[in-house]
């Protein structure tokens, strides 16, 4: 049996539409081109049999072979260097931008083109291309037809894909296309992967070497919009830059991953579909985009969080909508998918969407409270019908158990970081009073605000533990208390907080820095890490805190990848990736270092 690659195996390319994964094997295998959470034409990332387009050199992987891969410097163009005992060659794969393309509309209408160039460095190295296209996560095997000008057309349902390799002549066979052929020094061949829809618009022409120049000028473009002076920029801009791959730019929205159902334990059945937006993620994201990028970032976010709303009434906001605002994201198992290393279920969709969350107004209500300068002295009536709608709702509502931060699928539960975020809506309710109108009313809210406190001081905190807890009435450490000191409902330096950062860190940590959420989580959670961190910085044990960020970044995969979460036994990559809070963790750890009082 086929073993797959390890997670962290994998590189990202994006054209901030759609991202695919390329292993160090030369095989993509995952590529969703209508969108992010579109349908796939490539998924062997969660069953061999569900498509991947390999080029490599023959052998790959056997011996004298050796891989060395990079991206092209302020990038997600991926190089990958093929050392072989007959040479060496490179491979270098893109997600094409748009012909001119600059800056901020990088991403607004990509082409849906994979880009793949090889090039001879060394010797004479035989490749060979192995292009097994299987719609709909692997439902579909399409029709090859081999054309005029050496290309296969493959189309198959609503799909239609057209693979040109510059000066070869492919050869359809059944159900895939395989062919070699031998690369010298200096000779370069380009080739191109084009999406379509089987109703509409052909798939695009485009010349491979132009079109990956093009595309990596665009990138470096929109870097350099974009400013960051604080420590570790190199960690921090690359994140960033991650982070504006898994942006869907013609919302603004920000995926919380790439993929569908990696596992947080193989074998595990925590598989879950993360090419979604969260508004959970909200006012994390808002903070490094702020940091690390620039208000147009920001505002784009912010502008399609408050579209996707829209007008509510008593129903709970939803924790995640689609990527252009969609709500009913109903969740299905794909049961002719083996899984990533047999973890199933697979699924598409996410049913957290129905759950309720009250922490979700509270993210709204601290991105707002950031951009309160930005979005003026009195606001438009939509936005203001936005938050009297969620600060009525918390003042009705925060007293009720709910899923919790971790959107557990058990019973609900009156957890901690709920409540805390709670008392942020309230708080910045408050703040906010004199930009709402007439309605506000800042001295109710107030005194909502004091007894959501007051409930999470008596009923959150565990004198016989000394800590507070993931619940009212628990004993149950949950590393998510550690977002108390940064939404400043309570001072880190408070002896009850500092108690709680000692016994997470103790009970909940390992050596190389690594926190789980809670003491029988199998894997550790790479934002709680970060979380730690800040709350070092925030006690003032600022060496501390630089040591563990520097050891927690350590596990970062070769081209600077961040996976949901670590196994604590093989250090293995595990959890869907890359995930977008691994990165917004790294930079607002990095910002917090800088800034030990920055909110």
């Amino acid at each position: 049996m086929e073993q797959q690659p390890q997670i962290s195996d994998y590189g990202f390319l994006s054209d901030s539409r759609s991202g695919a994964l390329v292993g160090k094997d030369g095989s993509i295998d995952w590529w969703c081109p209508h969108r992010f959470d579109g349908s796939s034409v490539f998924a062997r990332l969660l069953d061999p049999g569900a498509g991947h387009f390999r080029l490599a050199p023959v052998g790959v992987g056997g011996p004298g072979h050796r891989v060395e891969r990079a991206y092209l410097p302020d990038t997600l163009v991926l190089r990958t260097v093929h050392h072989t005992r007959h040479g060496s060659v490179a491979v270098t794969d893109a997600l094409a931008a748009e012909v001119g393309a600059r800056a901020h509309e990088l991403g607004k209408n990509s082409p849906a083109v994979l880009i793949r160039v090889v090039e001879g460095l060394s010797g004479r190295v035989r490749m060979a291309l192995d292009f097994a296209p299987r719609p709909e996560y692997g439902l579909l095997t399409p029709y090859l037809h081999e054309q005029p000008d050496g290309g296969v057309l493959a189309g198959a349902g609503p799909v239609v894909l057209m693979l040109r390799a510059g000066g070869l002549h492919l050869r359809a066979g059944v159900d895939r296309v395989t062919h070699e052929f031998e690369v010298s020094a200096g000779q370069v061949i380009g080739m191109d992967l084009a999406f379509g829809e089987a109703y509409g618009d052909p798939p695009a022409r485009m010349d491979p070497l132009t079109t990956l120049a093009e595309t990596t000028q665009a990138w470096r473009a929109f870097r350099e919009t974009h400013g960051y002076s604080g420590r570790y920029p190199e960690l921090v801009k690359h994140s960033s830059t991650v982070l504006t791959g898994l942006t869907y730019a013609r919302s603004g929205a920000v995926a919380a991953a790439l993929t569908s159902s990696l596992p947080e334990q193989i074998g595990g059945d925590r598989n879950y579909d993360y090419r979604y937006s969260w508004l959970r993620d909200f006012s994390l994201t808002m903070r490094a985009l702020w940091v690390a990028a620039c208000p147009d970032e920001t505002s784009r976010l912010f502008a399609w969080a408050t579209r996707s709303i829209g007008r509510f009434g008593d129903e709970p906001v939803p924790v995640l909508f689609g990527l252009e605002g969609e709500r009913d994201l109903s969740e299905h198992h794909c049961n002719h998918l083996r899984g990533y290393r047999d973890s199933r279920p697979v699924r598409v969709g996410n049913d957290a969407w129905r759950q309720r969350q009250l922490d979700v107004p509270g993210e709204v209500m601290s991105a707002v409270w950031r951009l309160r300068d930005y979005l003026g002295a009195r606001f438009e009536d939509e936005l203001r019908e936005m938050v009297l709608g969620l600060t009525e709702q918390v003042a009705a509502t925060w007293h009720l158990p709910d899923r919790g931060i971790w959107e557990t699928r058990d019973e609900e539960r009156h957890y901690v970081s709920s409540k805390v975020s709670c008392w942020l809506t309230m708080d910045r309710a408050v703040g906010l009073a004199d930009r709402l109108g007439d309605r506000a009313d800042p001295r109710r809210w107030a005194r909502v605000r004091d007894e959501i406190r007051d409930s999470v001081l008596r009923e959150g905190w565990n004198d016989r533990i000394g800590a507070f807890t993931g619940a009212f009435g628990s004993a149950e450490l949950d590393a998510s208390v550690l977002a108390l000191p940064v939404t400043h409902f309570l001072p880190a330096t408070d002896p009850r907080m500092r108690s709680t950062i000692a016994m997470v860190e103790r009970e909940l940590g390992t050596e190389d820095g690594l926190l789980r959420r809670w003491t029988t989580d199998p894997a550790g959670f790479l934002l709680c890490s970060f979380w730690l961190v800040e709350c070092l910085v925030m006690t003032g044990e600022q060496q501390r805190a630089e040591a563990l960020f520097e050891r927690v970044v350590g596990h970062a995969n070769d081209v600077g990848l961040f996976s949901e979460q670590i196994d604590l036994t093989t250090g293995a990559q595990l959890g869907n990736t890359p995930q977008a809070l691994s990165h917004i963790g790294l930079i607002n750890a990095a910002w917090r270092i800088t800034e030990p009082e920055s909110y």
